[in-house]
């Protein structure tokens, strides 16, 4: 293979989606790139998706930034490209191998059912704090919260400005914190004497 000079009309002829420049492109890389990629992937499938994938970055990149700054870098910016292409198809690879029938206990899919009861549990106990706090502080942190509904829009309902809704949050969060925790402390053993 006879060495090229990347300059600037090259990159821009190669940005501007001339096929005879691409062509010469994808077959200079192509062969650079198989070599670079088959010590690297066990799939042959995968050295040809990879190798498309940097190509089409690259030619991407290009005509969305109008070319590279230093054209000479050509080969570099095709190099880093790919190795990051091969890096995400290496992430990708571990995460769908499969591990062998034998030698693994098998995940419990089941219901956590204790996860599940402390949840239940959890919302009881919000649902009764809530319940206890003032009207206008249990519809404010149920409207912020629970309908996650826009502040401005609170703001309007409430005719306060929007420093003094933080300020009226403040105050709920507060009173709903002192009552979950008063709720979820423990309670002191009674002597049994």
């Amino acid at each position: 293979m006879q060495l090229v000079a990347f300059d600037s009309n090259y990159v821009a002829l190669l940005t501007a989606g001339d096929k005879e420049t691409e062509r010469h492109f994808v077959a200079y890389f192509s062969e650079l790139i198989r070599i670079k990629l088959r010590s690297k992937l066990r799939s042959p499938q995968l050295v040809e998706e990879v190798r498309q994938e940097t190509f089409l970055r690259v030619l991407h990149t290009l005509r969305r930034k109008s070319g590279l700054e230093h054209p000479e870098r050509l080969g570099a910016f095709v190099n880093t490209v790919c190795n990051n292409v091969l890096l995400e198809a290496l992430r990708g690879e571990r995460r769908t191998e499969s591990y062998p029938d034998e030698g693994f206990d098998p995940v419990d899919s089941k219901v956590d059912i204790e996860k599940d009861l402390v949840t239940e549990e959890r919302k009881r106990i919000v649902k009764s704090v809530l319940d206890s706090l003032p009207p206008k502080q249990r519809d404010l942190l149920y409207l912020i919260f629970i309908e996650e509904e826009d502040k401005e829009e609170v703001c309007r309902k409430l005719n306060v400005d929007r420093e003094y809704l933080r300020v009226l949050i403040h105050r709920a969060k507060d009173c709903f914190r002192s009552g979950y925790t008063k709720t979820i402390a423990p309670k002191p053993a009674q002597d049994a004497t």
